[in-house]
């Protein structure tokens, strides 16, 4: 029997769910959204209208019995409403970042492992192809010693991107570029170089998008517990479209590069062990998604669908994702107090940082 799923929010990243949740054959069982009329859209996208539920209170769907449940509302309701799932025991797939709070992230955390709930963190790029063979080659040890990592985030959203959706670019409910947009690579940069962070040094402007209440541009240096550290450059105001999504790997024996506009393609690949032809490599890992979401939702959805039936942790659980936030928050921290900050961090929130940049 298939799991019964259902779909909260379904603004400019739902299609992307719709479609995996389709692909790996759930039951989708209802659309909810504040707008009925965007659920109704969506549900016509895909030839579903006869066939789903539409309700505009996510509490609704718990008279259901679905079994899955994707969150893709604004991200300063992620929290809320993931600990809500979570009382049902229901499994969660939760767009990034995974809350705006550490303190709703750890309650995520304990409340689920508590619950037996499945919660996976929608940091779809790590499925990519690329992002795969490059954490192949860090689990098989071949760069070494790892020296440091650089991720470029180097984008545009305009104003038009703003104004179609007054949450975004708000402290209470999505943050920055840096929360909103760059997030997937800094969670890749983490991942890469040893996920424990000792001290991150971090500034952040507001430069082209003052009609916004958070950050356009972000930087960071990061310093892992390995020894190993990273930059971090992140910005929305790049003219005149996204140039790059880039992520760099150096180490005492190797260096990678992955690029393209979301860290789809391979672009250089030089290791000392001599195990692979870097020209094949490249040539063999390089996707050309039709946009920057790239084609990760798929086997996402097809991983956290074998750990709900196998009952083991999705491969990106709620920790990885509270990971990422951590670091985001721990910039955003740093830029505020004008010095670095020391990790692990407790109980900082995007509100926290009202007001930053009048």
């Amino acid at each position: 029997m298939p799991l019964k799923y259902a779909l909260i929010g379904c603004g400019r990243i739902a299609p992307n769910h719709l479609a995996a949740a389709i692909e790996n054959e759930l039951d989708i069982v209802a659309l909810c959204d504040i707008d009925l009329e965007k659920a109704r859209k969506l549900a016509d996208e895909f030839k579903l209208s006869d066939q789903v539920q539409f309700v505009t209170d996510y509490r609704d769907l718990f008279s259901k019995d679905i079994d899955l449940i994707a969150i893709a509302t604004e991200s300063g309701n992620h929290g809320r409403i993931a600990l809500d799932c979570i009382e049902q025991g229901i499994h969660l797939i939760i767009e990034k970042p995974i809350t705006l709070s550490l303190e709703e992230a750890d309650e995520i955390i304990r409340r689920s492992q508590e619950k037996n709930v499945k919660v996976c963190a929608c940091h779809q790029n790590r499925f990519n192809k690329s992002v795969q063979k490059l954490r192949e080659a860090v689990e098989k040890d071949r760069f070494g010693k790892l020296l440091h990592g650089t991720a470029h985030i180097r984008w545009n959203r305009n104003k038009n991107y703003y104004e179609q959706a007054p949450w975004r670019g708000t402290w209470e409910q999505d943050g920055g570029a840096l929360m909103n947009q760059c997030i997937h690579n800094i969670d890749l940069l983490r991942w890469m170089m040893g996920s424990e962070i000792t001290e991150v040094f971090g500034v952040t402007d507001n430069k082209e998008h003052h009609y916004i209440e958070a950050e356009d541009i972000g930087m960071a240096i990061v310093k892992f517990a390995n020894g190993s550290y990273g930059l971090i450059e992140g910005t929305t105001y790049i003219y005149p479209k996204n140039l790059e999504e880039t992520l760099y790997i150096f180490g005492e024996n190797g260096t990678a590069k992955i690029g393209g506009k979301s860290v789809n393609i391979i672009e250089e690949w030089d290791f000392s062990d001599g195990l692979d032809d870097p020209q094949q490599i490249i040539e063999q890992y390089h996707e050309n998604p039709p946009n920057v979401y790239g084609f990760g939702h798929n086997p996402l959805y097809k991983d956290v669908i074998d750990a709900i039936i196998n009952d083991r942790e999705p491969y990106i659980d709620a920790v990885e994702g509270r990971r990422a936030l951590e670091l985001v928050l721990a910039i955003y921290k740093s830029s505020a107090e004008g010095k670095s900050i020391k990790l692990p961090l407790k109980g900082v929130a995007s509100t926290d940082f009202k007001g930053m940049f009048k």
